[in-house]
């Protein structure tokens, strides 16, 4: 008989010994089925725990198999990461492939117009020379017949020689031919300057590091960019002294014009640009560049020195100014900064190393400002 069964017969009917006749049979058939119950419940815990190992198996794999994706998703984010990262490089090599062309293009350009114009104004203006010459010349000798002619010839002829000079305006013309030789040399002068400023700009024979004046720099640029600034804005320059620096002076030119035709364009009607220049401790120079023009807007300014990103009207703008002028001052071991404030104006300062980058220590964070210019 079942050992349960047994127990509750014992303590409900004093034992099997005083069942009614009959009901051993009932009993021992009920045993048998608590007997198979428990075979079956057996065999159902028995299956229960290798169903058990089963899961626990099949959970410890399927954790290695997840760790494994994880892996394999953070080996394949790395990678697009990498991807990324030599993308934007290829950009910024192949736009910087396009402002070497551009800056070559340029300076071919310059130097064929420096010897086409050279030449013609190089004997324009020894002629001016020579003509000052001959002028001076016969004023002198028409101040002597003016002297002695009155003595020489009779009142009649003396009256017609008057009347000549009277309708040609002789003293005029005496006052006025040295004005206009003197400003014929002037124009030939300013010609002069804007050649060798175009040719200073582009620097198409200076493609290595070498130190250069930055005022020349900026001054050289504004010359060629000054038909893009005199209609819109006043120009006021604060430069502190500088030492000479370290630098491809070229590129940094084309920085200087990017931010200082950008100011231009900032400015709706009348406003000012100003540049300032400075120095941080001894290693480090700046280059400030204001504007009292619209501003960037705060959604904008995360944005500006992406390539291609620009918020002027079709076919004004390529979006790279900024984003070259960004690459440009990174490759000098630099920074471009910029603080800005809609309906007030914008300000780009260029922090440079006075030494390249390649020989320098520090951070231009850590100096401290200061400029012989007034703020």
């Amino acid at each position: 008989m079942h050992p349960l069964l047994e127990r509750q017969i014992n303590r409900c009917l004093g034992g099997a010994d005083g069942l009614p006749v009959g009901w051993a049979d009932f009993f021992a058939a009920v045993g048998d089925a608590y007997a198979r119950g428990d075979a079956d419940r057996r065999m159902v815990e028995r299956s229960l725990d290798e169903m058990s190992q089963e899961l626990t198996e099949r959970n410890r794999d399927l954790r290695g198999e997840l760790e494994a994706r994880r892996v394999t998703e953070k080996a394949l984010l790395a990678e697009k990461a990498e991807q990324t990262a030599l993308i934007r490089k290829l950009e910024e090599a192949h736009n910087q492939l396009l402002q070497s062309e551009k800056l070559a293009s340029i300076g071919q350009l310059a130097a064929g117009v420096a010897h086409e114009i050279n030449n013609p104004i190089g004997f324009v203006n020894s002629n001016l020379g020579t003509l000052a010459e001959y002028v001076d010349s016969l004023l002198a000798v028409l101040a002597a017949y003016e002297i002695e002619c009155p003595r020489c010839v009779s009142p009649e002829v003396q009256q017609r020689i008057d009347a000549v000079r009277a309708a040609a305006e002789i003293d005029y013309l005496r006052k006025d031919i040295g004005l206009l030789l003197a400003e014929s040399r002037e124009g030939l002068a300013r010609v002069k300057r804007i050649v060798q400023d175009l040719k200073d700009f582009s620097r198409v024979d200076a493609g290595d590091w070498e130190w250069a004046d930055l005022h020349r720099g900026l001054d050289s640029t504004l010359n060629v960019v000054n038909n893009e600034i005199k209609y819109k804005a006043d120009l006021v320059k604060e430069y502190g002294r500088l030492p000479q620096v370290e630098c491809l002076a070229s590129q940094l030119n084309q920085v200087f014009m990017n931010l200082v035709v950008n100011a231009a364009h900032a400015i709706a009607e009348r406003g000012t640009i100003t540049i300032r220049t400075g120095t941080l401790d001894d290693a480090w120079v700046w280059i400030e560049i204001a504007d009292t023009g619209s501003g960037i807007s705060p959604e904008n300014m995360k944005r500006i020195f992406d390539p291609f990103f620009t918020t002027k009207s079709v076919g004004q703008g390529t979006g790279l100014g900024l984003s070259l002028s960004y690459g440009i001052v990174r490759k000098h071991g630099g920074r471009l900064e910029v603080a800005s404030e809609p309906g007030v104006g914008t300000t780009f300062k260029v922090i440079l190393p006075v030494r390249a980058a390649r020989e320098l220590t520090g951070n231009p964070s850590d100096a401290t400002i200061s400029s012989q210019a007034s703020r």
